[in-house]
């Protein structure tokens, strides 16, 4: 597939980027972690994307922020929230759900019908649950193994089977691969992105301010949140959301 060779030569190329910097020393007093055997490696890419969020995002998604209005923003989010609910049915399908699955196109039906397109969430106060599903996701529950656990350039925390669940996800996502003119494509990623980091915006400065080492905060909350996401399905009393997450939102 195309698609899928050049996503993998720019990952090969930003990895290679990142063992030019060379690999982070883990800091004195922090217990190595039997799930993190990479772990100078991965600090560096952890390194190398926090200097990219510091520096592009959220500079970009300051602006965005100031630029348009709270309900314009909230309007983006909730359009790609529905397109997103699609791939969340067809997980929730291979995962052996059907109800799910059904709900999930409910929403994207009554969104997309009601909701200007989506624009406007109409499904949720209509009793429709939302739920997010991925392709890690349902490689967990075919039963493949997390193995050890990495953090992808641009992506944030992932495994070994996150990493080509996040492939998966990319291979099939229409918006990001199969939009044939460059230039919507671009933007629309690009907006993705930005929308992506707003809804993160003030979880960074909270971490920033404790005093906690930051990469192994996320990684073991990564791990917590992917074993119950697999193990138990999502429920009200759901872990918090580290600040990166795999895929678009």
């Amino acid at each position: 597939m195309i698609f899928l060779g050049r996503w993998a030569k720019s990952f090969a190329l930003a990895s290679a980027a990142c063992l030019m910097v060379g690999c982070a020393a883990i800091p004195a007093g922090v217990e190595p972690s039997p799930n993190d055997p990479w772990e100078p490696f991965n600090r560096s890419i952890f390194e190398f994307n926090e200097n990219l969020d510091a520096y592009l995002l959220k500079p970009v998604v300051t602006g965005y922020r100031f630029v348009l209005p709270e309900f314009v923003r909230e309007g983006v989010y909730n359009f790609f929230s529905n397109y997103n609910d699609i791939y969340t049915a067809l997980n929730n399908l291979l995962q052996g759900k059907p109800n799910d699955a059904f709900h999930d196109l409910m929403r994207v039906v009554v969104n997309t019908t009601f909701g200007l397109g989506g624009l406007i969430d109409m499904a949720t106060p209509g009793g429709l649950e939302k739920h997010k599903e991925d392709f890690g996701q349902t490689f967990g529950v075919w039963g493949i193994p997390s193995g050890p656990y990495v953090v992808l350039p641009f992506f944030g925390p992932s495994s070994v089977r996150d990493t080509f669940g996040t492939v998966a996800d990319l291979e099939s996502d229409y918006l990001f691969g199969y939009v044939k003119n460059i230039g919507v494509r671009n933007s629309v990623t690009g907006l993705r992105v930005v929308n992506t980091r707003n809804t993160y915006y003030e979880a960074g400065d909270l971490l920033e301010g404790a005093a906690i080492d930051k990469y192994s905060f996320m990684r073991d909350a990564y791990i917590q949140r992917r074993q119950y996401q697999i193990n138990e399905g999502r429920e009200d009393d759901e872990p918090p959301m580290p600040p990166y997450e795999n895929g678009y939102e």
